[in-house]
């Protein structure tokens, strides 16, 4: 080997060593931090819960706006079932509810949507503002209104009205139909029970005999037709009411004959008879 290289070699070395140098050790892991990277590796990880929201009482979801609104009218229709009818402002409905700690965008919604899209509730515009107030189904306000509307059904022929909707829609409405018992005819459905109203039209009243009643009753027509019961009529020598207000139209029905003689035309041009000539004779002599 090249006696200079080894020199350079030597002298590089000794260079190396008189520089000093520094090493940083890794310090051991004592035996608590072993023990708890194991645990760490040997527990999987575990999902974190979702939580868990209460639809009822989170004040951004639809079900609680819903609910606000609820509980709004219904406390509006028992204003109205207790004779106080006036309108309210949104914050003064709130007041009463108890439920002014309702966010800034459900307000907008109650003002805006809600309350003027609702059948149950009827808007007035008023100097202070947007009011509300419940819309009864039945527009009465006293037993005088009511009686006024049961006669008009009673004159066109309606019939009559439910007792739930006379309470939704009259104040004190027990008290009023028990003022008016003798003008009024109250009949249940037997299908769902529900009471129904009829005004009691006293002019139809008369008395009918008891042996004619008895006579009525007596007879038996049950698993008989009309026609049956008209034959039996004629046979005992008495005479059946007809229907005026039927007409029967026969499956061939007559053609009058010669109802196209005596039709009359209807002529034009009258004004000009003065003015228009026969030429006919001119034509004949040619």
């Amino acid at each position: 080997m090249d006696p200079a290289l080894l020199k350079e070699r030597e002298a590089f070395l000794k260079r190396a060593r008189a520089q000093p140098t520094v090493e940083k050790r890794k310090a051991k892991p004592t035996g608590d931090e072993n023990a708890s990277k194991k645990a760490k590796i040997s527990k999987p990880p575990q999902p974190k819960a979702a939580k868990q929201i209460d639809y009822k009482t989170a004040q951004g979801s639809s079900t609680y706006r819903f609910s606000v609104l609820a509980r709004i009218v219904k406390h509006m229709k028992l204003r109205h079932q207790d004779g106080d009818t006036e309108a309210l402002l949104l914050d003064e409905i709130l007041d009463e509810t108890n439920q002014l700690d309702i966010t800034v965008s459900i307000r907008h919604w109650l003002a805006t949507e809600a309350l003027a899209n609702n059948p149950k509730m009827v808007v007035k515009d008023s100097s202070e503002g947007r009011k509300f107030a419940f819309k009864p189904k039945l527009d009465i306000r006293d037993k005088r209104g009511l009686m006024k509307l049961l006669k008009n059904y009673d004159l066109i022929g309606k019939g009559g009205v439910l007792m739930e909707d006379v309470e939704e829609s009259l104040p004190n409405a027990p008290k009023a139909v028990k003022q008016l018992e003798d003008h009024l005819i109250i009949v249940s459905r037997p299908v769902d029970k529900k009471k129904v109203l009829f005004y009691r039209d006293k002019t139809l009243n008369f008395g009918v005999d008891d042996d004619y009643k008895k006579m009525w009753r007596s007879v038996a027509v049950e698993g008989l037709d009309e026609a049956k019961i008209e034959e039996y009529l004629t046979r005992s020598g008495i005479t059946s009411m007809q229907d005026a207000g039927i007409r029967r139209v026969s499956a061939n029905p007559r053609r009058k004959k010669g109802g196209k003689k005596n039709q009359r035309f209807k002529r034009h041009n009258d004004h000009l008879e003065d003015v228009l000539k026969d030429y006919s004779e001119m034509t004949n002599k040619t």
